[in-house]
């Protein structure tokens, strides 16, 4: 589709030798300008989309060191190619800067900033609300703004549209505004921003059209909505979807173990139905950017109208307490074996928040190695994807591989995180107890050393 409205789409367009040029026709010759407010894991990967689709991008980033990095040519985000970014700085194609005063000359601008939840459970919207009043005094000019950020239904509206619209300017006449939740899924070779259909929805119907146009043009399917809180609505029900089957399969996984039944041979055998069953998968908790966070992005909204939403409440509870448990069955397990948590030397496999990736943000096994060493375990572990982390907010730790005698100096091996790169036989033959999370030694079969979690 190219969702580009007929004839000029008013505002205030640029003069090219004595013709006016609008905003949709900019975006259709590639010739508009996009800027990216926020250079994370969804901000990068978006301005090498955008780039690539032949886009002039200019990224705006409040950590000097991600601009360094990025105007250096060298890629911090695992999904993003060092190379390809190189070549799209050398080509003049992409930049950096910490300076919002690059906005004035921006024709689109998308915002990814991160939208966490604070201690409480509640949207810590600070991040948001100082991009959007930086965006606010600078912008100039037909512009479209499409904001990313995972947040609630009505943010678009109620938060961002008031801070733009301050200065006299008219939605979907000034400038334009929509709202386009980010489906990137970290570590995915399958699935990449463009071609991931990509949901939209415009403040105003010329919001929406304008938006579509620009998406279309770097991604390979748009779906418009109706509105931003569809839109806004979509993101939070495709990932509470996942929290609240994780935490279904994660209460099952406890009973089982009660009962003396194996789950994921259930789940194997249950995923056999050719219809009415997706499967989902025990662990040790959820984490990444999203599913730890939209569930009370939601609950937090609910309550203006009155409406609690236990079920889904319930869900994220589950799956935060999934850490909680597993150090409790860490406990059990070598209390079996004679030993004790405090003083025990435990080599932890995967401290990232998924298979395959380096992230740690909101990762339950970084959680878990917290949990142990706050109970006076001695933990070491292997990540090639997280060369370094901060355990406990002070124990600095370093990755170290997971060769014959590290795994038989310690006193049990614990796969939080089953990353490729493990040889599993290796490590079940050389480590005296092996406590396996994931199910990830389960392709070898029954061994006298292993024990599920």
């Amino acid at each position: 589709m190219s969702g580009l409205p007929d004839g000029p789409s008013g505002g205030s367009p640029d003069r090219l030798g004595g013709c006016e040029v609008s905003l949709a026709e900019k975006i259709q010759e590639r010739t508009a300008m996009v800027g990216v407010v926020g250079l994370g894991y969804v901000g990068l990967p978006t301005m090498v989309v955008a780039a690539t689709a032949g886009f002039k991008v200019t990224g705006i980033e409040i950590s000097q060191d991600r601009v360094d990095r990025i105007n250096s040519g060298f890629s911090y985000v695992e999904d993003v190619d060092s190379g390809t970014l190189a070549s799209l700085v050398e080509q003049k194609k992409i930049s950096a800067t910490t300076d919002y005063g690059v906005v004035g000359e921006m024709d689109v601008i998308v915002i990814c900033v991160p939208t966490p939840v604070n201690k409480y459970k509640e949207p810590e919207l600070g991040p948001l609300q100082e991009a959007i009043c930086s965006l606010a005094r600078h912008m100039d000019g037909e512009q479209l703004i499409i904001l990313q950020s995972t947040t609630f239904p009505g943010t678009t509206e109620e938060l961002v549209l008031p801070a733009v619209e301050g200065s006299g300017r008219q939605v979907g006449k000034d400038f334009y505004l929509a709202f386009s939740p980010e489906r990137i899924d970290p570590g995915n070779r399958e699935y990449s921003i463009r071609n991931i259909p990509k949901v939209v929805g415009g403040v105003t119907p010329q919001c929406g059209r304008i938006a579509a146009s620009f998406l279309s043009a770097i991604v390979e399917q748009v779906v418009p909505v109706n509105s931003p809180k569809v839109a806004e609505m979509t993101k939070l029900l495709e990932n509470i979807f996942r929290s609240v089957n994780i935490a279904l399969v994660n209460e099952l996984s406890e009973l089982c173990r009660r009962m003396d039944i194996d789950i994921w041979e259930v789940i194997s055998a249950a995923t056999t139905k050719p219809f009415g069953f997706m499967p989902f998968y025990p662990g040790i908790g959820v984490g990444g950017h999203c599913i730890p966070v939209d569930p009370f992005y939601l609950s937090w909204k609910a309550k203006e109208y009155d409406f609690y939403v236990n079920f889904i409440e319930l869900a994220a509870r589950t799956n935060d307490n999934m850490p909680y448990y597993a150090v409790s069955r860490i406990v059990d397990i070598l209390g079996n074996q004679g030993l004790a948590v405090k003083g025990a030397r435990l080599f932890l496999l995967g401290v990232s928040f998924k298979k395959d990736i380096g992230d740690t943000r909101n990762s339950p096994a970084l959680r878990v190695a917290e949990l142990l060493y706050e109970r006076g375990a001695k933990i070491s572990y292997s990540d090639r994807h997280a060369p370094q982390v901060i355990v406990g907010g002070s124990l600095l730790l370093r990755s170290v591989e997971p060769d014959e005698t590290t795994l038989q100096q310690n006193d049990a091996t614990v796969i939080l995180v089953d990353h490729s790169c493990y040889d599993l036989e290796k490590v079940v033959e050389h480590s005296k107890l092996v406590i396996d999370a994931r199910d990830a030694t389960g392709p070898l079969g029954p061994r006298p050393t292993v024990v599920k979690l």
